[in-house]
């Protein structure tokens, strides 16, 4: 089988989910290639994808699931029996039942998933005093993403229709982890490095962070601690100061690698 056409939906704050999406399409050799970029906003009424494209889901992991926000804006898109490639992107820590979890849901959502991945990214919490994958995905995660698509392009070479292929089994557990209530905090403005740009409120993917009173304010309630607010700012001028930051760089600095489901 062959698809000319390739989708990419992605929820990429920080740009790693994207990245990494890229990378695996790249590899595909498809005629064309669109997207849904959900990052910032999700789709006002459901949109179904068609049986003659294959698609590529990224979303970033957060406490070992599907971003909340993500997954809500995938529940958007509806499959035909079409081929779905899901991949989660997680700080170096563990992806845990994730992968598994964005899998089932685009099966629900009539998708075939064919083949999926698990890549390392940047750790939001990551700071230059106590980095937690910083710089990633790296040139070697970006070999292995295009690596990763061109076996899938081999796999689906050698079967007339989907139903030729073993149904996709991943790593993780159901029922799904059980992820405690978060905790109401949003990073931080200097006013004195802050010049009002409002760069940040462009990069916030949730609309938490207005000027209120002549100050920069991000609402607690609404922030889902992706940071990009705080690696996008040109003046350094955010901060997300949480233990756990200590906590990850102490534990899970070292390198893990990308893992595979063909």
């Amino acid at each position: 089988m062959q698809y000319q056409n390739i989708h990419l939906i992605y929820f990429s704050p920080t740009h790693t989910s994207a990245k990494i999406a890229y990378a695996i399409a790249e590899a595909l050799e498809a005629d064309t290639l669109s997207e849904s970029d959900i990052t910032h906003e999700g789709l006002k009424e459901p949109l179904s994808m068609g049986g003659n494209e294959l698609v590529i889901v990224a979303a970033p992991v957060y406490g070992g699931r599907v971003a909340e926000t993500a997954m809500e804006r995938i529940r958007m898109f509806k499959g035909n029996a079409t081929p779905v490639i899901p991949v989660v992107v997680y700080g170096n820590r563990d992806y845990e039942d994730a992968l598994k979890e964005l899998s089932d849901a685009l099966s629900a959502q009539g998708f075939v998933p064919v083949s999926a991945g698990a890549f390392i990214g940047e750790h939001s919490y990551s700071r230059k005093d106590m980095p937690i994958a910083a710089g990633r995905p790296d040139k070697d995660d970006l070999l292995k993403a295009s690596e990763f698509g061109s076996e899938i392009l081999k796999k689906l070479d050698n079967v007339s229709t989907l139903t030729d292929l073993q149904p996709l089994e991943v790593k993780g557990n159901f029922p799904y982890k059980v992820k405690g209530p978060s905790t109401p905090q949003a990073p931080v403005t200097d006013e004195d490095l802050c010049t009002q740009c409002e760069y940040c409120i462009d990069v916030c993917p949730v609309a938490a962070i207005s000027i209120v009173d002549d100050r920069m304010f991000s609402d607690p309630l609404l922030c889902i601690k992706c940071c990009a607010c705080v690696k996008e700012c040109p003046e350094g001028a955010r901060t997300f100061d949480t233990p756990y930051t200590a906590m990850l760089h102490k534990n899970f600095s070292a390198r893990r690698e990308p893992e595979l489901f063909i």
